[in-house]
């Protein structure tokens, strides 16, 4: 940090402890590094200040006292991240959100829920639950992240497959732009005229503002919920059967697949008694009327037979439920027993390329010398290769990034996406011309330009280089002192 920002951050730092008060505003060293990084820990960045606002008003000012300053911003949730979207600005101040956790409003018969950005994922389902509604977006995290977090990623999770992402589930937001202003966007109605501001902020992945207060949609709980496990030699096996149920016209709830690695890390560390030797599983889950979801379990049961499932077991009640799940829902903090380091990636690929795909993923591991454990959505095609590696050991770490990149490659081969729901952040916004032209990215950061003209919310995420916004149309003499540098590009 120079001089001159030092002195900046000092001058901001008493402008915040007005508004906010002294213990919340944070600017030791120590307690700071706290904060230093997401749920990816390989990228780490210590903030010039954190700072916890309880209320959209407190969150506005703070975003005005940055811009007055020139100061970036990056918000924060409960920090479960898995892209590095809440990666501090070392220059920056950090708005942790994790304070503003109160549901405003419960109203079942709307089928809405308004709450804060705190608020925990699965909070929403506790509190809707007893009027018969729940949230259905269920990200594995969904203990402990937050909906403002879930707003920003456009989080999925086992059950998107049938239900859809955070975007499907949010009809309005309050937000914070990036100059202090309180605006709405979107509200309780199915959809909003003019502009789809709202579909542009969620995923936006805290470039375009903050979210102070989120109005979510409540879905009616199903009648009967019907789970089995299905056990099988190999992951072409499970992979056929998940495109049978699929091409038989049945829509599960959620269709999880893990592969024996990653079964051998889950009972490491749930002990959650998948079948001995099977080298994957697929947990299906069918939701719905009872009828439905009767006839369409025995299909189902009879297909994955059909195609090799050598055990088949259905949960008897909503407790082995909860066993079949604990042991998908903890996958990747249980590779954890098996390797001291790893990487979560998050791929998207057509369905019907899972073999493919899959045995191109064995061809990686093999050629950079690690070890992947696989993890998904085999419903819609999510990929979440785990690659294992050990930072101790010279070279690892570069051979398990190369590994992890050239997973992100594939899935463009077959015509799929760098990300499915973790985001871009910094952890894939190299990836990002590969996947887009010059002119698409150019197109993108008009919207960005727009929100954000001085680019402080969130800097240095999604995008690989930066543009600059609002520069004079027509010939310049030389070249822009940050397109030297190498940090931007003139837009």
């Amino acid at each position: 940090m120079t001089a001159t920002s030092t002195t900046a951050i000092g001058t901001l730092a008493a402008r915040l402890r007005t508004v906010l008060g002294t213990d919340r505003v944070i600017s030791d060293r120590q307690e700071l590094r706290t904060y230093e990084c997401d749920g990816l820990a390989q990228y780490r960045v210590v903030p010039a200040l954190v700072v916890f606002p309880h209320t959209a008003a407190e969150c506005a000012a703070v975003v005005k006292a940055c811009a007055a300053a020139g100061v970036p911003f990056v918000a924060r949730g409960s920090g479960t991240g898995l892209s590095g979207g809440a990666l501090p600005h070392a220059d920056g101040v950090l708005i942790v959100t994790a304070q503003m956790r109160r549901i405003l409003e419960l109203a079942p018969a709307d089928e809405r829920a308004v709450v804060e950005p705190g608020v925990i994922n699965l909070q929403v389902t506790r509190a809707a639950t007893p009027a018969g509604y729940y949230y259905a977006p269920d990200p594995s995290s969904q203990q402990i992240c937050s909906i403002g977090g879930n707003v920003a990623e456009n989080s999925g999770g086992a059950h998107c497959l049938k239900y859809g992402f955070t975007t499907n589930h949010v009809t309005g937001v309050e937000i914070v732009t990036p100059d202090g202003d309180l605006v709405r966007l979107g509200g309780r109605a199915p959809d909003a005229p003019g502009y789809d501001l709202l579909g542009a902020f969620v995923g936006s992945e805290g470039t375009l503002g903050i979210a102070t207060e989120v109005t979510v949609r409540l879905v009616r709980l199903p009648e009967t919920v019907r789970t089995l496990l299905a056990a099988f030699d190999t992951t072409d096996a499970a992979g056929a059967a998940t495109s049978a149920i699929i091409g038989a016209g049945v829509v599960p709830a959620a269709i999880e697949m893990m592969d024996a690695l990653a079964i051998e890390a889950a009972e490491a560390a749930v002990h959650c008694d998948y079948p001995a030797g099977a080298g994957a599983v697929l947990i299906v889950e069918l939701d719905g009327p009872a009828a439905d979801v009767e006839a369409q379990f025995v299909a189902v049961e009879r297909l994955c037979r059909d195609n090799g499932a050598f055990e088949i077991r259905i949960a008897a009640d909503d407790a082995e439920r909860a066993l079949f799940w604990k042991g998908r829902k903890s996958a990747f903090a249980a590779v954890g027993r098996i390797s001291p380091d790893y990487i979560v990636q998050d791929g998207v690929i057509p369905r019907t390329a899972l073999p493919d795909v899959l045995r191109r993923i064995g061809e990686i591991a093999a050629e950079h010398g690690v070890r992947i454990a696989n993890v998904f959505h085999a419903g819609d095609g999510n990929l979440h290769p785990l690659v294992l590696f050990d930072d101790a050991a010279d070279g690892q770490a570069a051979r398990a990034e190369a590994a992890s990149g050239a997973i992100l490659d594939l899935c463009i081969e077959y015509g799929g996406s760098i990300t499915g729901e973790h985001g871009v952040g910094v952890d894939k916004a190299k990836h990002m011309p590969r996947m887009f032209t010059a002119d698409d990215l150019d197109t993108m950061q008009l919207v960005r330009c727009a929100f954000d003209p001085r680019g402080l919310s969130n800097p240095g995420k999604v995008f690989p280089t930066p543009r600059l916004c609002g520069e004079v149309p027509g010939r310049h003499k030389g070249a822009h002192p940050l397109q030297e540098a190498g940090v931007a590009e003139v837009f």
